[in-house]
């Protein structure tokens, strides 16, 4: 039965489109019938599998420039009568689509074949052109419409309008039911009921001149390369290429006519594939502090898989401030390397660095160490940098067991060795109660000031260590009101040899609180435009608060 459809549906093509110049001008549109009546079966075979088999046949042998189409009716719902769409519009070359959207179609509704073949010719302009439509069919009108009445309706208002129906598993009296549809628009109807049926039906329906040969298929065009850029990046000569997650990064420029790098173009990472067009760029591939640059050439339908090795390896340092104590989080790590450096202040890096000479710093507070690394491509150097650092907790007391708990404390760690000038060296410095320092081996001073008040208190540091150390102000708080004053001065009761008294704090104000070294004081108020000065004695007493009033 397969094969009668398929020498069916050619018959029509041969009987409607007999001649080169008619292949070149028809317009055609096939009604298929998707009724749920097409499940049923001519010989053992569904009568949908024949239709779908016929189609892929026939449409092989029509002509490339042919404009053909597809319609459907009762593919979509049940029991609808408004069921028809045009699957396929008429263009040429539309035989593959044609085949590819019968054998997704569903096979369920109702039989609306007299609309579906009036829209059909509406699709083709039937009234303004010259439009074919082949109607197949395995069942009759369903739908309260009259097929001989279309057929000459649409003959009446066509200019060269022309139905050929063909139908499968009808009996007679069927086939002349729906045969008037085709006879009334000067067309053929063919019933392919069995073998010798078919053979008659085709010798009525073939042209006396045959069709053309069909035209042998063009070749192919080759498929469109995905991507036309494919480039790879290893770190050393004939290493693994860097995978999705390597981090790495490749930066596009087009090429000058002198071929240096020119305009930016795109920025992309990991195992990038692209699209470029052709042209000359310039490529470079980088992984850390790595790079490469190469000139790569995109040319059309080609694609350019340019490689990129970066003759690099990787460091991973860790600082810590003792052997094994806990990564420094805050610790600077400074690579010098070749081309560069580069630091970090998280206490752990790992990084592509060129392949030569790595100088690697480690800074854990005020310790510092420092080791070269000799990289070689493609290499992996994992260390624990030691800094050798003890621990230092700072604070100050305005008597023993009365901490200072003001953010104005100023401290300063110094070494413990005098220079020849009586001085020391500061190594660090800090604000606040509860400072905190790494510090490499070695004696010190921790010295502390608030305001007017200032001690110091030696100790000493060893590698690993925790050191706290509390300097005693032996200071007490002076709180002075000095109404209507314009400047107030704190002195040191005692005069030098020369008469003078230490100044120990002032300001420009009525009101004055500072912290003072134990002792007696003398506070001067200056008052007026004629700045006449009054003194007032007082006496400031370790951990205690002193309130007075300067008249």
């Amino acid at each position: 039965m397969t094969a009668f459809l398929r020498h069916a549906l050619a018959a029509f093509f041969l009987s409607s489109l007999t001649t080169t110049s008619v292949f070149a001008a028809d317009r055609a549109i096939i009604v298929l019938d998707a009724s749920g009546s097409m499940w049923g079966q001519i010989d053992g075979k569904a009568k949908l599998e024949i239709a779908r088999d016929a189609l892929k046949t026939v449409l092989q042998t029509v002509p490339q420039d042919m404009e053909l189409g597809l319609m459907a009716y009762g593919h979509r719902e049940k029991g609808s009568c408004s069921d028809i769409e045009l699957v396929v519009p008429p263009a040429a070359g539309s035989g593959g689509a044609i085949s590819a959207a019968a054998d997704k179609m569903k096979f369920l509704g109702k039989t609306p074949l007299s609309a579906a073949v009036r829209q059909a010719a509406e699709d083709l302009r039937y009234t303004e052109d010259k439009a074919t439509v082949i109607l197949i069919t395995d069942g009759l009108e369903t739908c309260n419409a009259d097929p001989c009445a279309v057929g000459k309706e649409l003959e009446q208002a066509g200019i060269d309008f022309t139905a050929h129906v063909v139908g499968f598993g009808l009996t007679a009296e069927e086939g002349r039911q729906v045969a008037c549809l085709a006879e009334n628009t000067g067309g053929k109807y063919i019933q392919a009921s069995d073998a010798d049926t078919l053979k008659d039906a085709l010798v009525q329906t073939v042209a006396a001149e045959p069709a053309p040969a069909p035209q042998p298929a063009p070749a192919p065009e080759p498929a469109a390369p995905e991507f036309n850029i494919i480039p790879t990046v290893s770190l050393a000569e004939g290493g693994p290429d860097l995978g999705v997650d390597a981090g790495n990064t490749w930066f596009v420029h087009k090429a000058n006519a002198d071929g240096s790098q020119g305009e930016y173009v795109s920025t992309d990472y990991g195992a990038w594939k692209g699209n470029l067009t052709a042209g000359d760029y310039i490529l470079t591939a980088r992984q850390g502090h790595a790079e490469q640059s190469q000139p790569v050439t995109i040319a059309a339908g080609e694609v350019a898989r340019p490689h990129f090795t970066l003759n690099a390896g990787t460091l991973v340092i860790r600082a810590r401030p003792s052997e094994g104590a806990d990564i420094a989080s805050g610790a600077s790590i400074n690579v010098q390397y070749p081309g560069g450096g580069d630091t970090t202040y998280y206490g752990e890096m790992k990084t592509v660095f060129p392949a030569g000479q790595n100088v690697v710093t480690v800074k854990v507070g005020e310790g510092v160490v420092s080791e070269t690394f000799e990289l070689k491509p493609g290499e992996t150097i994992e260390r624990d940098m030691i800094a050798g650092v003890g621990h230092l907790l700072a604070n100050a007391s305005y008597v023993l067991g009365m901490k200072v708990d003001a953010s104005g404390l100023s401290v300063e760690i110094l070494k413990a060795q005098k220079k020849i000038d009586g001085t020391r060296d500061k190594v660090t410095y800090g604000y606040g109660p509860d400072t905190k320092y790494d510090l490499p081996p070695g004696d010190y001073v921790l010295w502390a000031k608030l305001d007017a008040a200032e001690a110091e208190a030696p100790f000493s540091v060893s590698v690993a260590a925790n050191v706290a150390v509390d300097v005693v102000l032996n200071a007490g708080v002076l709180a002075i009101s000095a109404p209507g004053a314009k400047e107030v001065r704190i002195y040191g009761a005692a005069k030098d040899i020369q008469g003078e008294r230490k100044q120990f704090h002032y300001a420009y104000d009525q009101q004055l609180q500072v912290t003072m070294p134990a002792g007696d004081f003398v506070i001067v108020a200056t008052r007026g435009d004629d700045n006449v000065q009054t003194e007032t004695p007082v006496t400031v007493k370790a951990g205690e608060r002193t309130e007075v009033t300067a008249n």
